[in-house]
């Protein structure tokens, strides 16, 4: 019987370590966790790296000013060098999958169809992950969208659709036993969310993987065109500075999980398997553009499920680049962040808070023509994002705010407000038209991600793809990408369900492979 593995903190580590496993894997999230617990159970021995820190039920204390900074990337900094789009992606053992609001979502498959069409991926298609998924949702315990986890946030926009004939639909959630708490942003202190930590890792761990958090993976070590093993950053977790070095030798292979930014830029960093010019590019956002609406009842959209109703109906414009609506909550720091005004102004807003509904529309990019953002390593080491919001884009932006206004008309609000730097303010049909005529560029309006996607893209052709359709790098031996960078483009629905499948069909195959 195989000995379970250790969760280790970076003060648990001394200060130049090296180990030897069999497979490295880089990241904690949903596809380091479902890769990992796939080899364990197959026999290999693992051994996971995670930036971020450990954190448990214990920790999560539901306050903002605790878990932006310790449960985000770049303290809940980190957004486009422009900093037009905030971007919310997670940094600790779990991944985003610690802070994410469980909404589930299969891959689509007309997103799977135009991957093959566009793009050569070849053989991944819906009954190909079907037993992926299905294996997935049964151990996150993704079950029907559920009537109950509907609050008054979600119901306003569940009644203003249903009222314009937009067939809103129940999410399904990867819960067991949620309180509806409203904090699942901040990390579950029940652990009712079912995250990577508490399912896939907890099984990995079980079958012997060993986890170093905090610990920063800075280069992939190759030899003659192989890779050989990760270069670690031993971070002390208060000052976020480095403590120490960890090599991890891997003899069969590495797995590169940080999720797209952090992976494609590790990649950057190692200046190996670049050639093609393609790392780091295509990276999309899901770009979210929110609306809020003033009820004359309370709200109180802080309490409660955060996501239980999604409306597809735009998904698919045909020529123009398609959107999906769903809500946010609005916990004062956040919201603080994203309302406009200053001073006195933006406290009369803050005092209405409890009357607030939230509702955003996520742009599917890539769909289309436009080629998302850049990743890119600055000469420091630090990270750089590029995205700009292209005429397509932009005209989706302001379809979504505009129809984001019509639902919420429709389900009664007062007034709607754009989050534009002036605002518009909207209260019957007659101003509607007033949104096409705002701003649409760069810090002229609150835009935001928490879907990051792309950057190493998967494919057949090395001229068009980093790695294959299942995940090898082309130019690296003994090189994969587990985690959503490989998506070819945003995928149109929340994304962690298919981080997780697409990384069990991958690692599944690994194993196979020997």
């Amino acid at each position: 019987m195989t000995a379970p593995g250790r969760i280790r903190g970076g003060a648990d580590v001394p200060g130049a370590t090296s180990i030897e496993t069999d497979f490295v894997i880089v990241g904690t999230g949903a596809g380091g966790a479902a890769a990992a617990a796939v080899l364990a159970a197959a026999g290999a021995k693992v051994v996971l790296l995670e930036e971020g820190g450990h954190y448990t039920r214990h920790d999560f204390n539901m306050q903002e000013g605790w878990a932006y900074p310790a449960l985000y990337q770049e303290h809940g900094n980190r957004a486009t060098e422009d900093l037009s789009i905030l971007v919310l992606q997670g940094r600790s053992v779990g991944g985003g999958t610690t802070v994410n609001w469980t909404s589930s979502f299969r891959t689509p498959e007309r997103t799977l169809a135009l991957w093959a069409r566009r793009h050569g991926v070849r053989g991944l298609d819906a009954a190909t992950l079907a037993p992926h998924f299905e294996a997935v949702e049964r151990r996150l315990n993704v079950g029907p969208g559920n009537p109950d986890d509907v609050n008054a946030n979600n119901r306003k926009l569940q009644a203003g659709a249903a009222k314009l004939g937009w067939q809103p639909e129940l999410i399904r959630r990867s819960v067991q036993g949620c309180a509806r708490l409203g904090y699942c942003g901040m990390g579950c202190p029940l652990d009712a969310k079912r995250s990577a930590r508490t399912t896939f890792l907890a099984d990995a761990v079980a079958a012997g993987a060993d986890v170093y958090a905090d610990c920063r993976a800075t280069l992939v070590e190759t030899d003659r065109g192989r890779a050989r093993g990760v270069v670690c950053e031993v971070l002390d977790r208060q000052s976020d500075q480095a403590r120490g070095r960890l090599v991890a030798y891997a003899r069969r292979g590495v797995l590169l999980a940080g999720g797209a930014i952090n992976t494609p830029a590790l990649l950057l960093r190692t200046r190996a398997g670049t050639d093609s010019g393609l790392v780091g590019r295509r990276t999309f956002l899901h770009p979210t553009v929110p609306v809020v609406a003033f009820y004359d009842q309370p709200v109180e959209a802080f309490y409660g499920a955060p996501q239980s109703v999604a409306v597809h109906h735009f998904a698919d414009r045909g020529e123009r680049v398609g959107y999906f609506l769903e809500t946010a909550p609005v916990h004062p720091m956040l919201a603080a962040l994203a309302f406009p005004g200053f001073g006195d102004t933006h406290r009369q807003i803050m005092t209405r808070l409890p009357f607030v509904q939230a509702t955003i529309g996520l742009l599917i990019d890539g769909h289309h023509d436009d080629e998302g953002g850049q990743v890119r390593v600055a000469s420091d080491g630090r990270i750089r994002l590029r995205y700009g919001l292209d005429a397509g884009l932009k005209e989706a932006a302001v379809s979504a705010m505009t129809d984001m206004a019509r639902v919420q008309l429709a389900a009664g609000a007062r007034e709607v407000w754009t989050l534009h730097e002036r605002p518009v303010v909207v209260r019957g049909e007659g101003d509607l038209a007033r949104i096409a005529a705002a701003p649409v560029g760069p810090n002229r309006l609150t835009l935001f991600s928490a879907h990051q996607m792309g950057g190493a893209a998967m494919g057949e052709d090395p001229a068009r793809s980093v790695v294959n359709s299942r995940g090898r790098h082309h130019q690296i031996e003994n090189l994969w990408v587990t985690d959503g960078s490989v998506f070819p483009t945003a995928l149109g629905v929340n994304p962690q369900l298919s981080v997780y499948a697409h990384a069990r069909l991958f690692a599944t195959e690994i194993a196979k492979a020997g």
